[in-house]
């Protein structure tokens, strides 16, 4: 085969893996380049006029479509409320918080996971400035919210916002953004918000894909099993990289049932193959697989099959979900 014109290594720093198919990959970014270039012009346009990014129905179908990577920091900030919440809380708060004391157990514990957070990376790899600015985010929203603290997944979170946002700041609050408002829950000690939203996802399998909802019970294998790291990483290390932050772009507008939406492709898509694993290993080893099927690659196409293959899924729908299984939750109790 003759070599690729693409690095082992993606513009964020991710070495691709050993079986990449740099074929199929070039195919696709020999279309998807033109996409890129298009909706560049139009965001700039968008941008560069001084208009606000207010959340309306352009907006919305801009983000849906993909927002271009040097623009991302800006608009996420602006669409999920991030720009709001400083404007409240003080520009100077991350800065306050860096200069404050320290609990050093927190220190420690953000330090002693560094290491592990995206060791394939590069930037995170061989660059030190990238460990310390990781580091400080991590140590400064751990005071912040002392409710949540450092809790494990969030290094994930934020060290891929740092890779896009290339700013401390900017991912700090792009951190509370989402960890306060967007996901409910999710990264407190006992992640109840993961817990119910597993059970959530549950729900809507049982609903719109019944016979894998029939099948997975038969097999035994817990949702949690497959899905927790699906909903703490927000698919980082599980899809490629500029699908999920094609996700991203959507989740930091429209909330946290854009996950639902993407698991609910994922299995729908692969429904026969998942049909026809007959035990517990086959079946989780097939859950992992999915997650690599060549739509995913297709950043564009796949998200614009998430808005489409699960069909209806308002988020009313998921907060009455939410509500009546943490109440059974309870009555367990």
């Amino acid at each position: 085969m003759a070599s690729s014109v693409f690095s082992k290594v993606d513009e964020y720093g991710f070495e691709r893996p050993e079986d990449f198919d740099y074929e199929t990959y070039e195919d696709f970014m020999s279309l998807y380049l033109v996409v890129l270039a298009k909706r560049a012009k139009k965001w700039a346009e968008l941008i560069g006029e001084g208009k606000s990014l207010k959340r309306n129905l352009t907006v919305k179908r801009y983000v849906r479509k993909g927002i271009p990577a040097e623009h991302r920091g800006l608009v996420w900030m602006t669409v999920s409320g991030a720009d709001a919440m400083r404007e409240e809380l003080g520009h100077d708060l991350y800065r306050r918080l860096l200069a404050g004391p320290k609990d050093q157990d927190i220190v420690d514990t953000v330090r002693m996971d560094l290491p592990r957070t995206y060791p394939d990376n590069i930037f995170f790899s061989a660059a030190e400035d990238h460990q310390i600015q990781l580091c400080n985010i991590l140590v400064a929203y751990a005071h912040d919210n002392r409710e949540v603290g450092y809790c494990q997944g969030l290094n994930y979170i934020a060290g891929l916002l740092l890779l896009v946002t290339k700013d401390e700041e900017t991912t700090f609050w792009l951190l509370k953004v989402l960890v306060e408002h967007t996901l409910p829950k999710y990264y407190t000690r006992t992640m109840d918000g993961v817990i119910t939203d597993i059970a959530v996802l549950e729900e809507l399998v049982r609903l719109k894909v019944p016979e894998i909802h029939k099948h997975v019970q038969a097999v035994g294998l817990p949702w949690a099993v497959i899905t927790t790291k699906w909903f703490i990483c927000l698919f980082a290390e599980v899809l490629p990289i500029e699908t999920v932050l094609r996700i991203w772009d959507c989740l930091f507008y429209e909330g946290s049932k854009i996950i639902f939406r993407v698991c609910l492709t994922l299995i729908r898509r692969n429904r026969d193959n998942l049909l026809h694993c007959t035990d517990f290993t086959s079946l989780a080893e097939c859950f992992k697989e999915i997650t690599r099927d060549s739509l995913v690659l297709q950043c564009h196409d796949f998200m614009q099959s998430i808005f489409k293959t699960p069909g209806s899924l308002p988020a009313s729908t998921i907060m009455k979900l939410r509500t009546k299984l943490s109440q059974q939750k309870l009555d367990h109790h």
